[in-house]
């Protein structure tokens, strides 16, 4: 069956840039996905809809403290909305002032909320379990749970019966519902996209404004820097995508030879691109009928391990 195509769909700090090409030890597609900081990875789609990838690593290393923790203003957890973050506890936890259902507010952490720990601000007594609890008419954020079904086997694969602010149905686990994995039926990560989609260029399966983006800084990732996979051997795989389009660029003992590896294919596809386009965009500006009799190309094949580029930018 056709895996359902993610580019361009947005989760968390992630873009869906292409299929990778590669698969899990289970043969499940890993997409190539671009973090909003510039770094890159590779994830699952279970590991993209679940939220449990949900950048390139970049955010767990950032200092609350200097104001870039996820902002929760205005998501429900269970009984509380987020109002605002305040002051770290003690411990130096990221806490939020939120309002119960009941009109009474608490200052939660926000592990507590995004893990289900903390769902009220004790008016309503802990569930036993999660194939007990009676969560009929309570709000998962765009999703109201409407009846349960039991399915499944434990408390971990029981489903409830949820209709989306849209007005679609759809079966979750209980346990998204009460972490806040699922909080819509997907029309949240569809708008997103689209709001994404109309303030970039897309010309060619490719987004200008996500090349320049890389072009411009020196993000890195796990292996140290952006296109870089350490491999069992020790040694770093080098790749690159463009175009929808995976190129693995080799494999190198050391990480300063696949860095200059990496900023070559850098160099002739994605400034390579960027140049084009704008030449184009200039000539195109200039001569409008010119423009829409010929619409820009920039064909890129490979022979031999060099790179040949056509373009009429």
């Amino acid at each position: 069956m056709k895996s359902l195509d993610l580019v361009g769909q947005r989760f968390g700090r992630l873009t869906v840039t292409e299929d990778s090409g590669l698969r899990n030890s289970g043969g499940v597609i890993r997409w190539l996905c671009g973090c909003d900081c510039g770094g890159e990875i590779l994830a699952t789609r279970r590991q993209l809809v679940s939220g449990n990838v949900a950048s390139c690593g970049c955010v767990p290393k950032q200092r609350a403290s200097k104001g870039q923790a996820e902002d929760l203003t205005g998501r429900q957890f269970g009984e509380l909305t987020a109002l605002r973050r305040v002051e770290n506890d003690k411990n130096g936890k990221i806490c939020w002032l939120c309002r119960c259902s009941c009109g009474k507010e608490v200052t939660v952490r926000a592990q507590r909320l995004k893990s289900g720990q903390t769902r009220s601000c004790g008016c309503k007594k802990a569930y036993a379990a999660p194939n007990r609890h009676d969560l009929t008419g309570q709000r998962f954020g765009r999703l109201t749970a409407l009846y349960h079904l039991g399915k499944g086997d434990g408390a971990k694969s029981s489903c409830w019966h949820c209709r989306c602010d849209c007005g679609r149905e759809l079966d979750v686990r209980t346990e998204n519902l009460l972490r806040g994995l699922t909080q819509s039926c997907g029309c949240w990560n569809r708008e997103q996209s689209e709001k994404m989609h109309d303030h970039m260029h897309y010309q060619d399966n490719t987004c200008v404004e996500m090349l320049k983006r890389a072009c411009s800084t020196a993000d890195k990732n796990k292996a140290g820097f952006r296109g870089l996979f350490l491999a069992k051997n020790g040694k770093y795989r080098v790749m690159i995508t463009f175009q929808k389009k995976h190129y693995t660029l080799g494999y190198y003992k050391t990480f300063d030879e696949a860095v200059r590896v990496r900023l070559r294919a850098e160099e002739e596809l994605h400034a390579g691109y960027i140049d084009a386009f704008e030449r184009y965009s200039e000539k195109a500006k200039a001569n409008p009928a010119w423009a829409e009799k010929n619409p820009f190309y920039y064909n890129v094949t490979r022979s031999n391990g060099e790179f040949r580029v056509q373009t009429n930018g």
